[in-house]
C-alpha cells in the first residue's frame, strides 16, 4: 500500500514537470527588433549597418605641426574591407585648411551678396570711414580744421562788427495809473485784515444767495466782479448783489494772495 501511494506520487511530480513551459532568459535579446524573445546578435555586429569598431583597434595618426589624434577609420575600413576616403573628404584638416576654406566661402557667397549692396566687409585691416561734409559732427576742436578758415585777424573783425550792432537801451519810466483806471483791488487787499466768509457789512434783502450766484457768473473772473462790486460803492453798498455774505469781497473773491505776496 505504501509502495502504491509512493509510485503514484511520484508520477504526478513528472506530470507537473512536463506541463511546466519553458521561460527564456529575461536578458536574451531584449529590445532587438521589437521581439523581447529574438535571439542575441553575434558578438561585434550591429542589429542594423556595419560592425562596431573595437575600441582596442583605435590606430593614432599623426596631423601636421606634431599633434596627432586617435583615428578609427583607418582600421575600420581594413577590418570592413571598404576603400579608405579621398583626401577632400578626409576628416583630419589642418588649421590653415580650414581657414581658407571659410575665407572662400565667405568670399564667393556673402562676399558677392556685399558688393552687390555696396556694403563693405568688417575687417581689422579696414581703414576708418571718413566722415565728409556731415553737419551733424562740429569740429570746433579741431585745430587744424579751425584754423584753416579762421585767424586772428579775422576774429577781431568779427568783433568788431558785434561792438557796432551793440544797442544799449536806457530805461524809461514806468506809466502812471489814472485816476479814471477803477478801484484798485491790491490795495483794497492789504487795507483789510479780517478772514473771507466773515461778515463786516450788512445785507437786506431776499434770496440774496441766489441772486448773487445768477450776477457772478456774468463775470469772467473774481478780479472783475471785485472791480465791479467796488465800483458799485463797495465794500458799505452792495448794489449789484455780489457780496451777500457781506464779508467785503464778492463772488468769493480771495484777498490772502495778495497779502501773502506782501509778507513775502
Amino acid at each position: 500500500m505504501r509502495l502504491l501511494t509512493l509510485l503514484t506520487a511520484a508520477v504526478s511530480v513528472c506530470a507537473l514537470a512536463a506541463c511546466d513551459p519553458i521561460v527564456p532568459d529575461s536578458a536574451e535579446g531584449v529590445g532587438i527588433d521589437g521581439d523581447p524573445f529574438a535571439a542575441r546578435p553575434a558578438p561585434g555586429t550591429t542589429i542594423n549597418g556595419d560592425p562596431l569598431v573595437p575600441p582596442a583597434q583605435v590606430s593614432t595618426v599623426p596631423l601636421p605641426g606634431g599633434t596627432s589624434v586617435q583615428n578609427e577609420e583607418a582600421n575600420w575600413n581594413a577590418s570592413t574591407s571598404r576603400a579608405p576616403r579621398s583626401p577632400a573628404q578626409s576628416t583630419t584638416a589642418s588649421s590653415d585648411d580650414i581657414v581658407r576654406q571659410t575665407a572662400a566661402a565667405l568670399g564667393g557667397s556673402a562676399g558677392r551678396s556685399a558688393s552687390a549692396a555696396g556694403l563693405v566687409h568688417a575687417s581689422p585691416s579696414n581703414p576708418a570711414p571718413q566722415v565728409i561734409n556731415n553737419p551733424g559732427i562740429s569740429d570746433e576742436n579741431d585745430f587744424g580744421a579751425v584754423s584753416a578758415r579762421q585767424s586772428i585777424e579775422s576774429d577781431a573783425e568779427r568783433l568788431r562788427r558785434q561792438r557796432d550792432q551793440f544797442q544799449q537801451v536806457a530805461p524809461s519810466a514806468l506809466p502812471s495809473r489814472g485816476a479814471d483806471s477803477g478801484p484798485n483791488i491790491v490795495k483794497y487787499a492789504l487795507s483789510t485784515r479780517h478772514s473771507v466768509g466773515q461778515r463786516m457789512y450788512s445785507r437786506a434783502g431776499v434770496n440774496l444767495r441766489n441772486r448773487a450766484a445768477r450776477n457772478c457768473a456774468a463775470f469772467t473772473t473774481a478780479d472783475e466782479a471785485q472791480i465791479a462790486f467796488l465800483s458799485a460803492g463797495g465794500p458799505n453798498r452792495d448794489r449789484k448783489v455780489l457780496d451777500p455774505d457781506g464779508d467785503g469781497f464778492a463772488c468769493n473773491w480771495d484777498p490772502r494772495p495778495y497779502r501773502l505776496a506782501v509778507g513775502n
